[in-house]
């Protein structure tokens, strides 16, 4: 064979084996993605929800992990001297105080009511040995928790008629407003229902059966009806939180899928419960919180534009394209989560099985770093955080984004990690505002934590009825939100609220929202506990 056949022959042989290496390579890929996926899929059906990391020493003990210098702020949050010697008596204190809570006596709270049962050793008070008189040396008190179930009642209401002999003339007070017009439901019970289904995440048949052991058999239609009977009659009050949201100067905003049945087909469509929480308070503002909950039948950006008209001011949410046209006039500013980038990184580093020092988990620290200043500042004033945020955070912003694009530049482009980093590059600009406004937060857990109702209320009723339904549910979970996050029980409110808002004037609707009332709503022994601290005090 020639030596013009030999190299041809090598140069075929060459080719082949680049072709191999690609095709390998893009199967190596493959099999990271798939297994991100199997792993993340698995983690959401089995796995815990925690995206905690481990120590930062952990990756600065691990040689070459680094693509560039760990910086010194960073090092710094476990390097400082004494930390090992504080962390070491902070767990001994630990200890000690779970030790002393295993073996102190246990207290019910004081404000239950008691009731005594006598136990006697014997019937009658002599000694059964001698007959002499027994006198008492003392006694041993031990006290048990009960629960009897709610008690229904029956409310009669009686109006006497009263006649004039002379004049003939009929007196008889007025009947009573009820929350639902004719309805045989008072403000108590349709207040049970709603917080069993709403806050405590009851379907309506469940709570039926519930009642039914109670001997008061209520239909799961009467129930239906009761919700949107009340829905109805509290819809002004959601409107009057939808204004006093919408008049803040920075907002969250989240959304969650809700299955809706559809008519006729026995199958269920994807809605949306849409969120958006005012709360300012990590910023040192008084201000009440709240938020408010809409309800859409898809996840058309038309939606979140339109319930924001009006609204001027910064915006917190995801990366969901339909909020881009909010941005677009520049009278709503982006504002992106830190929560949603780190989330990326977490995954890939809990299916590398947490391993120190990689990518993902320098990722992890660096970001983490950032978490900590944070803490550091929560209910500062917005002027002593945005300074803070200068001086500390910014330092390491900065880094970080060298840091990233060195990282990225030595990743294939369509690994799990290289996309992680160009999600947070290509929204770089939104997730760093935060550091130059003391107002704003680093993520929008705010509203993700405001859906967590959402969650768990649609894993047991399983769905809406209809877009009507899904309506009631935004005006309920908007009211009991918004005490959630206030402090207030939602209960309480609700029943507070149902036994005035019929008779209630609608210009003054303002004075029903629940930090208007939250005053009124104080437990009796909640007050007296509260003088008694005072008293102490002084």
């Amino acid at each position: 064979m020639s030596s013009h056949a030999l190299l041809q022959q090598i140069d075929a042989l060459k080719q082949g084996v680049a072709q191999r290496d690609e095709q390998i390579g893009a199967l190596r890929l493959a099999i990271d993605k798939l297994t991100l996926e199997l792993f993340h899929l698995r983690r959401m059906r089995y796995g815990r929800s925690s995206e905690k990391v481990d120590s930062p020493e952990l990756a600065l003990k691990v040689p070459g992990a680094a693509l560039a210098a760990v910086p010194p702020t960073l090092a710094a949050l476990d390097q400082s001297p004494g930390t090992a010697q504080v962390a070491n008596l902070e767990d001994a204190r630990q200890k000690r105080q779970a030790a002393s809570r295993r073996t102190a006596p246990r207290q019910l709270p004081g404000h239950l009511p008691r009731q005594e049962v006598m136990h006697l050793a014997s019937s009658d008070c002599t000694c059964q040995e001698c007959g002499t008189e027994l006198r008492q040396i003392g006694q041993d008190t031990s006290e048990v928790l009960e629960y009897q179930p709610g008690v229904f009642k029956v409310m009669r209401h009686v109006r006497p008629r009263f006649a004039c002999a002379r004049c003939h003339t009929i007196v008889q007070a007025s009947a009573p407003s009820r929350p639902i017009d004719r309805g045989l439901g008072g403000a108590g019970v349709i207040t049970q229902v709603l917080v069993g289904k709403f806050c405590d995440h009851l379907p309506l048949y469940r709570q039926s059966q519930i009642y039914a052991r109670q001997g008061v058999v209520l239909e799961r239609s009467t129930l239906a009806d009761w919700v949107a009977g009340a829905a109805r009659l509290l819809q002004p009050l959601a409107d009057a939180v939808r204004r006093y949201v919408l008049s803040a100067g920075k907002l969250h905003t989240d959304d969650t899928p809700v299955p809706v049945l559809s008519p006729g087909r026995g199958t269920t469509r994807t809605a949306r419960l849409w969120v958006y929480a005012r709360d300012d308070r990590p910023g040192g503002d008084a201000s009440p919180p709240a938020v408010w909950f809409e309800y859409s039948p898809d996840r058309k950006g038309a939606h979140p534009r339109g319930h924001l008209a009006g609204f001027a001011g910064t915006l917190q949410a995801d990366a969901f394209a339909g909020y881009d046209a909010l941005f677009a006039d520049g009278q709503v500013v982006e504002a992106a989560c830190w929560a949603h980038a780190r989330r990326k990184y977490d995954e890939i580093h809990k299916g590398q099985d947490e391993m120190p020092g990689t990518l993902a988990h320098q990722a992890l620290l660096r970001i983490g770093a950032l978490y900590a200043i944070e803490k550091d500042i929560r209910g500062k004033s917005a002027e002593e955080r945005r300074r803070q945020r200068q001086s500390r955070a910014k330092p390491l912003v900065e880094a970080l984004h060298g840091w990233l694009q060195d990282a990225l530049g030595q990743l294939s482009a369509k690994s799990s990690m290289a996309l992680a980093i160009g999600y947070s590059l290509n929204h770089w600009q939104a997730l760093v505002r935060f550091v130059d406004d003391g107002h704003i937060e680093m993520d929008n857990n705010a509203a993700e934590r405001a859906l967590r109702a959402v969650v768990l209320g649609r894993k047991n009723y399983l769905h809406f009825g209809s877009d009507a339904g899904g309506e009631r549910a935004a005006v309920i979970y908007t009211l009991i939100g918004s005490c959630k996050l206030g402090g207030i029980d939602p209960q309480a409110y609700l029943h507070h609220v149902l036994e005035r808002i019929a008779d209630h004037p609608i210009n003054r609707i303002d004075e029903l929202l629940p930090w208007r009332v939250a005053e009124k709503l104080r437990p009796a022994w909640q007050a007296a506990q509260e003088a008694q601290d005072m008293a102490r005090a002084a």
